[in-house]
């Protein structure tokens, strides 16, 4: 990890990326991002980040219990302000945030806890824009503040679409085939003017299973996109894998998740 240096003389390229995204966070999260007179004089604490992080992830590997999520939260954002520079801080900070916006019953909290998850996802992305997980974490948390307000939703679906092109091309087989999955449930859930196409969705998603055979969650999106195009037989046999599946370790949140909204799924396929 390059350090921000006492000397702004002395900034090489990495410091001044890692300046920049400081600069550019200052006041916008929940966590005071230091001023441009603290960069100068603050090099960062890599090490008490590191452990922050490390604490984190047993907590969110645990993330069906939202208190631990939230306490996962916590602890990334004393990581970000140890080291306003480290990439894993940023991207595990949006990474959680993702996860309990996705699934509190708070409104005022998913607000600001995707709103927190995007400005962690862009720091990540420009800290590392080579690597997926800014840009993936990015698009995620766009896309669950985009589900839960309509001005959201139209302002998002092209900077969702773009991040998540991007990390095809980066990694296609990130998060399981994942970028395929939220690019199908893009096309499946905006509406035609803005580019919804239920046939482009399901080509996403099947794409996807080339690198997510065991991924639930992209399974479960391919079963509803293809109710939606009236392909019942389809879907049931999506189900019928889903529910035969082994979870992937450490995505069992995911997996259970999935399984129980299939059967949701196969009940109203089978009440048609």
């Amino acid at each position: 990890m390059v350090r921000v240096k006492k000397s702004l003389g002395k900034l090489d390229s990495q410091g001044f990326v890692r300046l920049v995204v400081l600069l550019a966070l200052a006041g916008s999260s929940c966590q005071r991002a230091p001023s441009a007179s603290d960069a100068a004089i603050d090099s960062g604490d890599e090490k008490a980040a590191l452990a922050k992080i490390a604490e984190a992830e047993p907590l969110y590997n645990g993330r069906e219990d939202l208190s631990k999520v939230r306490q996962a939260v916590a602890l990334l954002r004393e990581a970000r302000t140890a080291d306003y520079g480290s990439f894993e801080a940023y991207w595990k900070l949006a990474r959680a945030d993702y996860y309990l916006g996705e699934h509190t019953a708070d409104d005022r909290e998913r607000d600001d806890i995707f709103r927190e998850g995007v400005e962690a996802g862009k720091a990540a992305k420009q800290l590392q824009p080579n690597k997926p997980e800014g840009h993936f974490w990015l698009a995620a948390n766009y896309g669950g503040a985009a589900e839960h307000s309509t001005l959201a939703s139209l302002s998002s679906v092209e900077d969702i679409r773009q991040e998540m092109e991007i990390v095809l091309k980066l990694d296609e087989g990130y998060e399981l085939g994942s970028a395929y999955l939220a690019l199908g449930q893009l096309y499946s859930q905006a509406p035609r003017v803005l580019g919804g196409d239920t046939t482009k969705a399901i080509g996403y998603l099947e794409k996807g299973l080339r690198f997510g055979a065991n991924n639930a969650l992209l399974r479960l999106r391919l079963a509803e996109a293809y109710a939606s195009a009236s392909r019942d037989g389809d879907a049931k046999k999506q189900i019928a894998t889903i529910l035969s599946l082994t979870p992937t370790p450490g995505y069992e949140a995911e997996h259970n998740e999935a399984v129980a909204k299939a059967k949701k799924l196969k009940e109203k396929i089978g009440s048609k």
